[in-house]
């Protein structure tokens, strides 16, 4: 858990730019590639502000992730992505007016439940005394 920050850091930043990405997509209008060329078009599109605002934040938490990556495991830190799913949502209701309908809000309370799961399997080795790799851990390290 000491790394928490971080993961929901990362979680944040992704779906940030998510919403950025599709609000810079929608203030371009629908896309036609008829008589441009292609390479212009898609620099047209990178360079558009909420499009690159939108990479550059990915970009971010990219950087956030890998700093994750190197402190604990994959199988425990990646399942903390989807809950950009989750913020992502509840924002496009909010931001774009998307639907959120009874399947998606099942959907959202199975991914809020498998997370909080995953994120109880390191308390688990926390208690014994072991980090995630099952490596000794120090008495400073179990307090936290």
């Amino acid at each position: 858990m000491k790394y928490i920050v971080f993961i929901l850091f990362t979680v944040m930043t992704n779906a940030a730019a998510q919403l950025m990405l599709k609000y810079g997509m929608m203030s371009l209008g629908p896309l036609s590639f008829a008589g441009v060329n292609p390479v212009l078009k898609i620099l047209q599109i990178v360079f558009s502000p909420w499009i690159f605002f939108g990479l550059c934040v990915f970009v971010i938490s990219m950087a956030s992730h890998l700093y994750v990556l190197s402190k604990v495991d994959l199988s425990f830190a990646y399942p903390f992505l989807s809950l950009a799913y989750v913020a992502v949502a509840i924002f496009a209701y909010f931001v774009f007016r998307e639907d959120l309908n009874a399947w998606r809000i099942a959907g959202i309370g199975f991914i809020c439940l498998g997370t909080i799961l995953i994120a109880q399997s390191d308390r688990s080795h926390a208690a014994d005394g072991t980090d995630l790799a099952g490596n000794p851990m120090h008495k400073s390290e179990m307090s936290q």
